[in-house]
């Protein structure tokens, strides 16, 4: 049976094992009383003003004036990297031993890099999108490589995908929601769960009606405006995974247009970015989303072109 955990629980449980290995050596040391260069390096020569690795140490005294979340030891300026940590998730204050990064540091480092990478490599839970009666369809981009190297293929719909789209939705709908994985499966699969009740919710309080809802395997932002010519909604809004990052792999993106179509600008569109836990709550993204959509019907406009 397949079990899985969470990256930063086995990160810690890593570290747990490198610490209590660590306490063996220094119960029994080797039998001919030499420390070996590794156990110098971890240790700290008595003589040497190298940062230490209290992390595999054992050395987890803290000292009176360092800052929470961050490793440096006596910042010059306490008030000011507490500041900086408190309103940003970036990595900061993570500090060195020796020449290196801390092991927890670099170990944390390497599983935000792999989550990032199976994100983008990823696939859309086939089951989530089936409980919203989403149905599927593909862009020109062929596999995750070509889709990486031309942004163009993901915004066409296959031929078979139009005569899809044209089959089961709505034309003409006030509101056009579309989902696609975009550069972020993991981001639909964390974060639509929420915010597609949530707009919907939303959508049903200010009056509007919805189109037929689906799903683009491969999609990039402008298949918002093939769809927009395939259907002719009078609003379109795109659910999409962000490009992920080394804070975040599940960073979502709404994005709007006001009777997308072919030729339509970047600047015409109007996106809220950053949808996650850890940034724009989904449940209150979903919510906003509606109000936006709202306002451009009533200004017939997007963009840079409407007014918030």
């Amino acid at each position: 049976m397949n079990r899985t955990i969470p990256l930063e629980q086995l990160v810690d449980q890593v570290m747990a094992q490198l610490e209590k290995r660590k306490l063996l050596e220094e119960i029994a040391p080797p039998r001919d009383g030499l420390a070996s260069s590794r156990d110098d390096t971890l240790n700290g020569r008595p003589d040497t003003k190298e940062p230490v690795d209290t992390e595999v140490t054992g050395f987890a005294g803290r000292a009176d004036d360092e800052v929470v979340g961050s490793h440096i030891p006596q910042p010059r300026w306490k008030e000011g990297i507490g500041e900086l940590l408190s309103s940003t998730p970036s990595r900061l204050g993570v500090w060195r031993t020796g020449t290196r990064p801390l092991t927890k540091e670099m170990l944390k480092f390497r599983c935000d890099h792999a989550a990032a990478v199976d994100s983008i490599y990823g696939e859309v839970s086939p089951l989530l999108l089936e409980s919203f009666g989403l149905f599927q369809v593909e862009t020109h981009y062929e596999n995750t490589d070509n889709y990486l190297k031309r942004p163009d293929r993901g915004r066409v719909i296959i031929p078979q995908g139009v005569n899809l789209i044209r089959t089961k939705c709505k034309m003409n709908p006030q509101v056009q929601v579309v989902i696609s994985d975009g550069l972020s499966a993991n981001a639909i699969d964390a974060n639509l769960p929420d915010v597609y009740p949530s707009l919907l919710d939303s959508i049903a309080s200010y009056g509007l009606s919805a189109g037929t809802p689906f799903f683009v395997r491969g999609g990039r932002v402008a298949v918002m405006d093939h769809i927009g010519e395939l259907l002719q909604p009078e609003v379109l809004v795109l659910l999409i995974g962000e490009r992920p990052g080394l804070v975040s792999s599940k960073s979502m993106s709404a994005y709007m247009c006001y009777r997308p179509r072919k030729g339509t600008v970047e600047s015409e569109r109007t996106v809220i970015s950053n949808i996650h836990r850890g940034g724009t709550p989904p449940v209150e993204a979903g919510a906003h989303i509606g109000t936006l959509l709202k306002k451009m019907l009533e200004q017939q406009a997007s963009g840079v072109n409407m007014e918030l």
